[in-house]
């Protein structure tokens, strides 16, 4: 057994015999104890090598049974392919057909999916024969997809070592808070989310897991706000990990006076740019909030703020199991904890990882990101500007819900909008512009604006299924609306 994971199967081992009859995974209508965590993973880890020696797809809403089954599947060496539960039908049907999975467990809503690929229900699983062999790197533990800004997803193969060094690393860093409930927000599906839940168990403390829609969340971006602040209120976590857009809705709300910090020790925001103005507003209200970065191609998380070692503006120190360098034109490279390869694609031997994001390290080492390498843009007037950038400062005062900038060889920035509230009036949005450009130098700013004829969506190939915008397909749409209003 592998160093982490051996690790890892001692620090639940403990906690089972420590504390037996404590609640280590608490559901919507299901709670299991430390001792029948440790149980029921070595029980089902046993199901699992008895199967065929291929891939298990697990596509179930967050609860008990996925947590227990992705254990399972870690410590049984059986490579799991988590998938979302905000994925399309086309992307699950790629990620099912990519993997050449033989088992799956998966929510009633996959089912015709899964027949259409020749599955078939068995008492425990879903199964078929191996329809074509894949070759997997040597030690995949996960594989776990990209939300892909064009084209399918693709997967990314982890080895447990990896994962489970992350998420020491993560545990090590939150300590000082001593959060002992953990709440999780965000689907298992998510890598980020997954790893929160391994240190919130090595942390020994109770992870609660429920369903998406007691949530109030839906798809990669449908929040109803009033549910999930009421569960994460009721749910007396001291720890989550939010998306900006989450930590946008909880911040307003408690300025609002509409719910307390209450227990909250430790708030890890990450997959997205942050406006530093939503930071300084938490910590104005004495929300203790954490910006990280990572990638899945680096396990997740790489930098993260944390108790005593918190710099607003940063994305934290580099964690102890990385070194990061920036290369000459500003790129951000990694090293340690990177994926074995794409699958399907020839393993990856290389020992620093190039992210994609630009950014720098100040005297003290913490990291600062300004924005993507290819998404940058030049104006007319040679200026760089970083589209993610300015969307976070604009959409960060609540008014509207989708931003995109486009600026390439322009004199003046120009952007499309969808407000949070249909209903607003175009008084409302130019207001909303100008608080958002206030925070902005004028080489950034968007001087021009159009309303979106429709919401960026997933199903109009417009945004990724987590929610980022596919720029590329933006610009194809909406060319002749960005070429109106840049005349």
């Amino acid at each position: 057994m592998p160093h982490e994971l051996e690790r890892f199967w001692h620090r639940l081992s403990v906690q089972a015999r420590d504390c037996p009859h404590e609640v280590a995974v608490q559901g919507a209508d299901e709670r299991v104890t430390w001792a029948q965590l440790r149980d029921e993973v070595e029980r089902r880890a046993g199901e699992l090598e008895r199967q065929a020696p291929a891939a298990l797809i697990l596509a179930l809403d967050n609860g008990p049974q996925a947590l227990l089954w992705d254990l399972a599947a870690l410590f049984a060496g059986c490579p799991c392919v988590v998938i979302p539960t905000f994925f399309s039908p086309q992307q699950f049907a790629h990620c099912v057909q990519q993997s050449g999975a033989t088992l799956a467990l998966v929510d009633e809503v996959w089912t015709a999916q899964l027949l259409s690929a020749g599955f078939s229900r068995t008492a425990a699983f879903w199964h078929r024969s191996a329809p074509r062999p894949v070759t997997l790197p040597e030690g995949t533990a996960k594989i776990t997809y990209t939300s892909g800004s064009t084209g399918q997803p693709k997967g990314v193969c982890l080895s447990a070592e990896a994962m489970l060094c992350v998420a020491r690393t993560l545990e090590e860093a939150s300590r000082n808070a001593s959060a002992q409930r953990y709440l999780a927000v965000l689907p298992l599906g998510v890598l980020l989310e997954n790893l929160g839940v391994y240190a919130a168990l090595m942390a020994g403390a109770c992870v609660q897991l429920y369903p998406q829609a007691q949530l109030g969340i839906s798809g990669a971006t449908q929040v109803d706000f009033e549910r999930l602040l009421g569960a994460i209120a009721l749910s007396g976590a001291h720890s989550v990990i939010l998306v900006p857009q989450l930590l946008l809705g909880l911040v307003t709300a408690i300025e609002r006076g509409l719910m307390p910090v209450g227990a909250l020790r430790f708030v890890a925001v990450g997959g997205a740019r942050v406006s530093q103005a939503l930071l300084e507003r938490a910590e104005a209200i004495g929300l203790p909030v954490y910006e990280g970065y990572g990638l899945s191609e680096c396990a997740s998380v790489v930098a993260l703020n944390r108790p005593g070692a918190h710099r607003l503006g940063s994305v934290g120190k580099p964690l102890p199991h990385v070194q990061v360098r920036i290369a000459e034109d500003g790129e951000v490279l990694v090293a340690g904890s990177t994926l074995l390869g794409y699958l399907g694609e020839p393993p990856l031997h290389a020992s620093w990882w190039a992210t994609g994001d630009l950014g720098y390290l100040d005297a003290q080492g913490y990291l600062y990101l300004n924005g993507r390498k290819k998404h940058q843009f030049i104006t007319s007037f040679g200026r760089n500007v970083s589209p993610e950038w300015v969307e976070a400062e604009l959409t960060q005062c609540g008014a509207l819900a989708q931003v995109f900038v486009h600026g390439e060889g322009l004199p003046h920035n120009v952007a499309l909008l969808w407000p949070r509230d249909p209903a607003s009036s175009d008084a409302d949005i130019e207001q909303a512009v100008r608080q958002g450009n206030a925070r902005l130098p004028d080489y950034a700013r968007v001087h021009h604006w159009r309303r979106l004829p429709e919401p960026l969506d997933s199903h109009l190939h417009t945004l990724t299924a987590n929610g980022r915008p596919r720029r590329e397909a933006i610009l194809a749409r909406y060319h002749r609306l960005l070429s109106d209003i840049a005349l």
